[in-house]
């Protein structure tokens, strides 16, 4: 489904990306783990249209993205959803979620259909309908940030950080919801995550990004039990 090879991307004189190659197949939980400053937040923004490539190919169902604007590729199906949130905080929880269907056409039972599905997954929402989006707790912002995704219809969701600033037990809540969306829709994921515990538990594969060059990448599960991935994201 989404498929990326060679991609440089750099900032100035200084290349973040030194041509990384992965892929996600329809239907596919993949991590993208790796320290700070790794390139995992630009990986995404270069998916999503906000930062350009230097080379490399980016492509979307068949189709190649790596130029197209960053609406015509939420148009497409894939939706990101970026680190810190970015919700719309003085817009209620209803219009927050609302605002996720801009990228489409839809008709009032579509969006109904959609309410529905976001509310059964994060029913706090549901509660939460008619507060600010600035009066939620980081929890129910990061719920709201996936919702309005969600709103989107997407083929693919690409989610960077979302257990960032987050309690353990709301971590725990988060990922379930990721883990049951998947199950229950067969929507793909595209996670970047530093909780690499937890990223590798939910995802099928994972690529390990260190400055900019992929070098590790298989199954989650033998990527668990790798004495370089235990030692340097897992706590030995």
């Amino acid at each position: 489904m989404l498929k990326v090879e060679n991609l440089r991307v750099s900032y100035g004189h200084i290349e973040v990306l030194k041509g990384i190659s992965f892929s996600v197949e329809m239907g596919e939980i993949v991590a993208l783990i790796g320290g700070n400053g790794a390139g995992k937040t630009t990986t995404l923004s270069t998916i999503s249209g906000l930062i350009r490539p230097s080379a490399g190919t980016i492509s979307w169902k068949g189709e190649n993205i790596q130029n197209a604007a960053a609406e015509a590729i939420v148009g497409s199906g894939l939706a990101h959803c970026p680190e810190g949130r970015r919700i719309f905080p003085g817009l209620t929880v209803r219009e927050n979620l609302i605002t996720g269907t801009a990228s489409r056409s839809h008709n009032r039972r579509e969006v109904d259909q959609d309410l529905a599905l976001v509310f059964d997954l994060f029913p706090r929402l549901k509660e939460r309908l008619k507060q600010r989006g600035w009066s939620l707790s980081g929890g129910e912002q990061q719920m709201l940030a996936i919702g309005r995704a969600l709103m989107g219809r997407p083929s693919l969701l690409m989610l960077d950080e979302p257990s960032l600033g987050l309690a353990p037990i709301v971590i725990e809540q988060v990922f379930d919801r990721i883990r049951e969306l998947n199950r229950r829709t067969g929507l793909g994921v595209l996670l970047v995550e530093q909780n690499s515990a937890m990223a590798l538990e939910i995802a099928s594969r994972a690529f390990v990004l260190e400055t900019g060059v992929i070098t590790l990448s298989g199954p989650s599960a033998v990527l668990a039990d790798d004495p370089r991935i235990r030692e340097a994201y897992l706590g030995g």
